[in-house]
């Protein structure tokens, strides 16, 4: 099995059909590409290992910061679902940054000779992993995955292409801040790490689920908030206030 070098391409001409706000619609290649810079990726399917745990979080992570840094108008996530498939997994995934493309047919798959055969999983046609930068519907460069055994992961992330498109580029730190609800100082934390442009995640402990014991075997504390940015635990809002400053 081999991949065509598509660099230097025009990206195949396609109509996807699509739902949004349970409305049939459809889209057009050159509603995508057309006079546009974009990045693409395809992975093999929603809801899969790789594909749900790294490839797509990882975009949606730097999709802003690929955007600015290299003059993006869009991040797409290919995959060869029909489109209920792809919509959940968005939802699933708390998707808001990346748009996502059902290729159900897998006809733009099979026309940029991508569409493998993965009737061994009973996946049946899939597209092989791969990503690549668009400008004006032209191919500037592909990152295609090597071909071997399992499903390899290795060059079509979200850091390699930002390397290729911005080298040296800054990533944006990443944060956890543990709270409670009605907790004024969760919400004196969250205003300060708005304020200095840093998105979280945040992880609400209660009674049930994550505990107060969970937030001790983590983090040796009992009280919220708790904020680890970059896998360091900075503390509470005062040791907040200590960090920035």
């Amino acid at each position: 099995m081999s991949f065509p070098n598509v660099e230097g391409q025009t990206v195949p001409s396609v109509t996807w059909v699509h739902r949004v706000n349970n409305q049939w619609c459809k889209l057009t290649s050159d509603e995508v590409f057309k006079n546009r810079r974009v990045v693409v990726f395809s992975l093999p399917g929603a809801f899969t290992p790789t594909c749900s745990s790294s490839h797509l979080p990882r975009y949606e992570e730097l999709a802003d910061t690929i955007k600015k840094a290299a003059n993006v108008d869009d991040i797409y996530c290919i995959s060869v679902n029909d489109t209920f498939v792809m919509n959940e997994w968005a939802k699933d995934q708390g998707i808001e940054h990346v748009k996502l493309i059902p290729d159900g047919n897998g006809e733009f798959t099979e026309k940029l000779g991508f569409l493998v055969d993965k009737k061994d999983l009973g996946f049946g046609k899939r597209s092989w992993r791969y990503s690549m930068f668009v400008d004006n519907g032209v191919i500037k460069k592909l990152f295609c995955e090597p071909v071997k055994e399992g499903d390899p992961f290795e060059v079509s992330d979200a850091d390699t292409m930002l390397d290729y498109l911005a080298p040296n580029t800054k990533r944006p730190q990443v944060c956890t801040i543990f709270t409670r609800v009605g907790c004024p100082y969760c919400a004196k934390a969250k205003a300060l790490l708005q304020s200095k442009g840093l998105r979280y995640e945040e992880i609400t402990v209660a009674r049930k689920g994550l505990t107060s014991r969970t937030l001790r075997a983590v983090a040796s504390r009992s009280t919220v908030p708790v904020i680890f940015i970059d896998g360091k635990l900075i503390g509470g809002s005062e040791e907040l206030e200590k960090y920035f400053a």
